[in-house]
C-alpha cells in the first residue's frame, strides 16, 4: 500500500504538539532517530519564568535522548521551536512562526492535552477541545498538509461496554459544551458517566473532527493506558506517575498501603515506544489512504491501539512484577516497607486508608512539627488517595476493546 514509512516521512516537515509529554518525547526522538526528517517543529509553552526556547534546550539535555545524541550529534539542528499555548486564542503563535507552519508543514502529531484527571470541565473544554478545534482551523490552510494524527485515548467512550474503531455518539456537542460555559450555566450533569473529565472531553473532540472529514486528512489514534519503554531508546524509561505508575511508584516508596482494586481485574497497557511506533505507522497510512485511494471523502478513521485484545494482563501479575522488582532492586529511599492490602469494597478501603494512610501520617507530620520542619505526609497521602479514586475506573476498566479493524504498517513495532 503506497511508499514506505521511511520514504514518506523524507525530507517531511513535521509539528508536534505535546512534545514535552510523556509520549511526545518518544514520539520526537524516535523520528529525529530513525527517519530522516527535514525539519520537527514543535509546540512548546512558556513556563515558570522560562522562555520556551529555554525549556527545550533543558529537555534535550535530558537522558532520555543519550542514544539520540550518540547516534546523531547535530540532531538539534533539525529542530524548531514554537513559542505557543493552547489555552491561547490562535493558539498563542507570532505571525511569523504561524506564517511558517501554513507555508511548511507536511505532518502534524496532535498529542497535546490536559490529561490531569481532576482537571475543571472549562480547563478541559479549553485545551482538549477549544485548542484541538484551533489547530484543525490552522491545519485546513496549510498548503503543504499530507496527513493530521489527533491522539485520543481508548477510553473515550469508557461508559461503554465494547469500544470498536468508530465514532460514537454523546448527549452534548462541543459546541453546546462551550456555550453552556460562556453562559456560565449548571453543566455538573453532562459528562457524569465518565469518571473525569479528561476522557469526557476526548469523546466530544472525536465528534468535532468529524466535521473536518472532506477537509483534511486526518485519522484518530486511541492508545489505552501508556506504560514505560519497553526498549527504545532504552528499556524501563518514564517520566511521570500517571496511568499504572500512579499506583506502583507511591506502593515502591511505601506511601500506598491499601488502595480499591481487585487484584484479579484486567487491565490495559502499551509501552510508550510501541505506542510512538504505532502512531508514525497511522501517519504513514492516513498518508497513503489519502494519497493512493478513494477514501479521500470518507470520515476519519480511528485506530484503537490496545494490549488486551491480543495479550491481556491482569493486576495480580503487575503486582507481583512489583514486589519482584522491589526485592531485587530496592529503592535508596522509602517511607515504608512494601506492603498493600486490596479490596474492591469501597467502604473497607475508607477504613484502612484512615488507619493505614491518616494516622501514620498525622504522627509523622506531627514529628516534622516538633523538629521545626514542614508537614506534608498528610497532603501526599491525600492527594494519593485522590488520585488513585481518579484513576480507579480507567485502571479497571471492563470494556472491550477492538483493534483489528483498521490497517497499520506491518511489523510496526520495528519501524
Amino acid at each position: 500500500m503506497g511508499i514506505s514509512i521511511a520514504e514518506t516521512f523524507r525530507d517531511g516537515v513535521v509539528f508536534i504538539t505535546g512534545s514535552t509529554g510523556f509520549l511526545g518525547t518518544i514520539l520526537l526522538e524516535k523520528l529525529l532517530r530513525s527517519c530522516d526528517v527535514k525539519t520537527i517543529a514543535v509546540l512548546v509553552r512558556s513556563k515558570k519564568g522560562l522562555a520556551a526556547s529555554q525549556r527545550a534546550v533543558d529537555i534535550y539535555q535530558r537522558a532520555v535522548f543519550d542514544r539520540l545524541r550518540f547516534e546523531k550529534p547535530d540532531f538539534v539542528t533539525k529542530i524548531k521551536i514554537i513559542d505557543g499555548n493552547l489555552e491561547e486564542p490562535s493558539l498563542g503563535f507570532s505571525t511569523d512562526d504561524r506564517d511558517w507552519l501554513i507555508n511548511n508543514v507536511n505532518f502534524v502529531f496532535h498529542c497535546a492535552a490536559t490529561i490531569r484527571f481532576n482537571e475543571s470541565i472549562q480547563m478541559a473544554t479549553k485545551i482538549n477541545i477549544q485548542g484541538t478545534e484551533n489547530l484543525l482551523e490552522l491545519a485546513t490552510i496549510m498548503n503543504n498538509l499530507k496527513g493530521f494524527v489527533h491522539v485520543s485515548t481508548a477510553y473515550s467512550h469508557c461508559p461503554r461496554s465494547e469500544i470498536k474503531e468508530q465514532f460514537y455518539p454523546v448527549s452534548i456537542s462541543a459546541k453546546e459544551l462551550k456555550k453552556l460555559i460562556k453562559r456560565d450555566e449548571n453543566i455538573q450533569n453532562f459528562g457524569a458517566d465518565w469518571p473525569n473529565t479528561y476522557t469526557f472531553t476526548k469523546a466530544l473532540t472525536e465528534n468535532d473532527i468529524l466535521t473536518y472529514e472532506n477537509q483534511l486528512p486526518i485519522s484518530i489514534f486511541r492508545p489505552s493506558i501508556i506504560g514505560c519503554t519497553q526498549s527504545e531508546p532504552e528499556p524501563g524509561w518514564l517520566d511521570n506517575i500517571n496511568g499504572a505508575s500512579g499506583i506502583i511508584t507511591p506502593l515502591i516508596v511505601g506511601i500506598l498501603r491499601t488502595i480499591q482494586l481487585s487484584r484479579n481485574k484486567k487491565t490495559d497497557i502499551v509501552p510508550v515506544d510501541y505506542t510512538a511506533n504505532a502512531l508514525i505507522s497511522v501517519m504513514w497510512s492516513t498518508v497513503n489512504r489519502y494519497k493512493y485511494s478513494d477514501e479521500k471523502n470518507k470520515e476519519p478513521k480511528i485506530y484503537n491501539y490496545v494490549s488486551s485484545a491480543d495479550s491481556p494482563i491482569h493486576w495480580d501479575k503487575i503486582i507481583n512484577y512489583t514486589f519482584e522488582a522491589y526485592h531485587q532492586a530496592p529503592p535508596l529511599e522509602t517511607m515504608w516497607y512494601i506492603f498493600c492490602i486490596f479490596s474492591d469494597s469501597r467502604w473497607l478501603v475508607y477504613i484502612l486508608r484512615f488507619l493505614l494512610h491518616r494516622i501514620p501520617g498525622a504522627f509523622i507530620d506531627f514529628s516534622f512539627i516538633i523538629r521545626g520542619k514542614n508537614p506534608k505526609v498528610l497532603t501526599i497521602a491525600f492527594k494519593s488517595d485522590l488520585l488513585q479514586a481518579k484513576l480507579f475506573k480507567s485502571l479497571t476498566s471492563s470494556s472491550v476493546f477492538y483493534n483489528i479493524k483498521n490497517y497499520i504498517y506491518p511489523d510496526y513495532q520495528k519501524c
